[in-house]
């Protein structure tokens, strides 16, 4: 069966307030601590969980105490190299593989180095390796198939680090989100709220970031931060099942009247606000004030773009206001899946309900791409990769994006 987590972040996520979370909502401790003997003998630590109250509720802590010698500081080899050793199940491993992966690949970016040359130092700890695969245990313990998330405050401030003050949001938290574009906001509270590891734990594991899918609620475990803020710092964890593969999320409707700018460009402004990621962009004619002929411009763009959207709204178009209307969308699940033809490789993005198959498209760019270089028409490229697709029935279903 289908289970799914929410991560639910009113006050933020870090590594130990997604393990405790995932204890309070009934992952054995023994169960935990036998999992974690898999990882190498050198890594010595011991593992301490108390029920705490963060303002007036209760909540479960996780403290790792690493034992004798330990390095503060790894670089991202080093850590491969140790989970490829650890005895842990396979999805176990690879989850935590792709978490430090993806962290990696943001501090690249952050330095200006390659991921391997990535020395991790608070996140390569004793501690938040066990943080780290721990939180993989544990949602392996539950079966879970489907991980969402809620949009993030980041907080403010600073924070000391081992490269010294930083501020809050930390470059690699920014990366991170910016990489996966989670919708995030203020919450007022001047404090790290998010860190790299918890950054690094959602931003790899969730499908999704918004308000939680449709789900029966089996369990909910509460994890507590190290903090205590004006809002309770836990972060809450839900467990259940989908009642149907039906997603939704938040979305934001800007809207512009224009009448004194030449389609140009609007062409030019309309293909800025796609490629820095807006998902629907559109136009309808329309009279305006004095009977002039005009055009409303509406962007469907994600929280997280807002600013961005309206900053180029109003750098390449002639308008002197946005409207803005907060909405929500229900999404399909979609995958893509890969159609052999005689010209190459075709993606094929299908769309699915509770189990059945609903839409099936082949991708615009790969059909076109061959279409020029073959010298075809491009709507029979598109029928021979869909006959293809039904032919072949399911065997083609390879390779989920």
């Amino acid at each position: 069966m289908e289970r799914l987590a929410y991560f639910d972040c009113p006050t933020g996520v870090a590594g130990d307030m997604c393990l405790g979370a995932l204890l309070d909502a009934g992952l054995p401790l023994d169960e935990l601590q036998q999992q974690l003997r898999g990882l190498p003998a050198d890594l010595t630590f011991t593992l301490s969980v108390q029920s705490v109250q963060r303002q007036g509720q209760r909540a479960t802590q996780v403290h790792v105490q690493p034992q004798g010698e330990q390095p503060h500081h790894r670089h991202w080899g080093e850590i491969q190299t140790l989970l490829e050793q650890a005895r842990l199940p396979d999805r176990v491993r690879a989850w935590s593989q792709a978490i430090f992966a993806q962290l990696a690949s943001a501090e690249g970016a952050v330095h200006g180095i390659p991921p391997q040359q990535v020395g991790f130092h608070e996140v390569g700890a004793v501690d938040a390796l066990v943080d780290i695969v721990g939180t993989c245990i544990g949602l392996h313990y539950f079966h879970i198939t489907e991980i969402y998330c809620s949009p993030l405050p980041l907080g403010s401030g600073t924070v000391s680090t081992a490269h010294g003050l930083m501020a809050v949001p930390t470059p690699a938290v920014l990366q991170l989100c910016q990489q996966k574009q989670v919708p995030v906001y203020d919450n007022g509270i001047a404090k790290e709220l998010v860190t790299p590891t918890g950054a690094a734990i959602v931003t790899t594991l969730a499908q999704g970031f918004g308000r939680p899918p449709a789900m029966t609620l089996e369990r909910v475990g509460w994890g507590a931060g190290a903090g205590d803020w004006p809002l309770a710092n836990i972060l809450r964890l839900w467990l259940g099942v989908p009642q149907a593969s039906v997603l939704t999320e938040p979305v934001v409707l800007l809207a512009t009247q224009i009448d004194d700018l030449s389609p140009q460009g609007l062409a030019y402004a309309g293909e800025q606000l796609l490629a820095q990621g807006a998902l629907e962009v559109w136009t309808q004619a329309i009279t305006m004030k004095k009977g002039r002929q005009g055009v409303l411009l509406q962007v469907l763009c994600p929280p997280a773009l807002v600013a961005r959207c309206e900053e180029i709204l109003f750098r390449e178009t002639t308008t002197l206001g946005v409207r803005r209307q907060w909405q929500e969308r229900r999404i399909l699940p979609r995958r893509l899946v890969t159609v052999m033809t005689p010209w190459g490789e075709v993606k094929v993005k299908l769309a699915e309900e509770a189990g059945r198959l609903l839409n099936v498209q082949p991708e615009y760019e790969d059909c076109a791409r061959i279409a020029r270089r073959h010298g075809l028409p491009w709507k029979q490229v598109v029928q021979d990769v869909l006959y293809r697709f039904w032919q072949t029935g399911r065997q083609h279903e390879q390779n989920p994006g």
